[in-house]
């Protein structure tokens, strides 16, 4: 027998396994073409809406102006003043940038020593940024938190409701683009846990083919995982939907340890309502930072400043809930302190009491739409 012959019954069981091998394959690759992988839609927790769920609901004014928030300085006799106000709904979403780009124009003086009106968002991380660079920081304040407007607001990281559309010019987009920047990076930087952020999935839903709001255009890399829905993908009703992930910055714990911070870096707190520019001109600081939002109407004559009036109603906290909701003028954010259902935009109104028929409403669109979940 030749040394190098096969032996028979070997060479055919491996010409069997080789057909075997590749019947197999075939099917295999068959079979992956005709497999698509479909994302399972996730299981969203039902908020549960009742009166009997409330536990308290606020009132508070968004200093708005129709052009845009305020960014520059001016001389009020031997003072510097650099305005930071007027960012409408976009306080705190947008509050460490426009305070950069603020502190820009500050520490272009060569001074030190700083006067900061104001104990919101603003006003926090302008006095962070300054004693970031070295300054000598005072915080001037008719308010502390909890008391400020800050503590009013949503704080959903979102640009939105910031000036008026048809105001838009080719510098105002690149101002608000550069402001949301580097404030989402200033976000990013803090420790999450200990100043109340998270990073949770918003779901817009209409009955109507959405269309994307201006500002979320302009600063579109912002918003990961930013993508329109199938019917299927989602358990709402509605027939329209569109998901990204953004941060819920949670005011009862963010401003608590921004102020924590201004004081630990060595930052002065004094709680004092200025009245005038002439109050103004008497501070010792060669520097003034104004982030009085809405107060700046009257202390330094903006009248273009007005309230826009958001009334919010908080439900027993649910910690399933990890999602926010926005629809028809609604919105839903699931804070630590209680669920937050909101939908008012008033322009113009000053009256800080609750509306009970606003609350009503806002209880009865967010119980239709949670009911209506599949």
């Amino acid at each position: 027998m030749n040394a190098h012959a096969v032996p028979r019954r070997a060479m055919l069981k491996a010409t069997g396994l080789a057909a075997l091998g590749a019947g197999l394959a075939g099917c295999a690759g068959r079979r992956a073409a005709s497999l698509v992988w479909t994302e399972p839609p996730r299981r969203l927790a039902r908020v549960h809406v009742s009166d009997d769920r409330v536990i308290r609901t606020v009132v508070g004014l968004r200093p708005y102006r129709a052009s845009g928030f305020v960014v520059r300085a001016e001389k009020v006799g031997d003072k510097t003043v650099v305005h930071d106000y007027g960012h409408g709904g976009g306080g705190i979403t947008l509050s460490w940038g426009t305070s950069e780009l603020a502190v820009d124009e500050a520490w272009a003086t060569g001074e030190k020593r700083f006067a900061v009106l104001g104990c919101g968002a603003v006003g926090l991380a302008t006095a962070r940024l300054l004693q970031q660079r070295g300054a000598e920081v005072t915080i001037y304040a008719k308010d502390l938190p909890p008391q400020t407007t800050s503590n009013i607001a949503g704080g959903q990281w979102s640009p939105t409701s910031v000036m008026d559309r048809s105001r838009r010019t080719v510098e105002s987009d690149a101002l608000l683009a550069r402001a949301a920047h580097l404030s989402h990076r200033r976000y990013q930087q803090l420790p999450a846990a200990e100043f109340g952020i998270r990073w949770l999935e918003n779901y817009i839903l209409a009955d109507q083919p959405l269309e994307p709001q201006w500002e979320q255009e302009l600063t579109r890399d912002l918003y990961p995982d930013w993508r329109v829905l199938r019917r299927d993908e989602h358990p709402f009703a509605a027939l329209y939907a569109r998901r990204f992930t953004t941060m819920l910055v949670e005011p009862p714990i963010y401003l608590p340890a921004m102020l924590r911070e201004v004081r630990l870096a060595g930052g002065h707190v004094v709680v004092r309502e200025l009245a005038s520019r002439d109050e103004v001109k008497e501070l010792p600081e060669p520097v003034v930072m104004n982030c009085t939002g809405l107060g700046a109407k009257a202390l330094f004559g903006d009248e273009e400043l007005e309230p826009v009036r958001g009334q919010l109603t908080f439900l027993l906290p649910q910690p399933e809930v990890d999602y926010i909701v926005i629809t028809g003028g609604l919105y839903m954010m699931p804070r630590r302190d209680g669920i937050l259902l909101g939908g008012t935009f008033d322009h113009g109104n000053w009256n800080l009491e609750a509306d009970e028929e606003t609350r009503q409403r806002i209880l009865a669109g967010h119980r239709a739409l949670f009911e209506g979940m599949r």
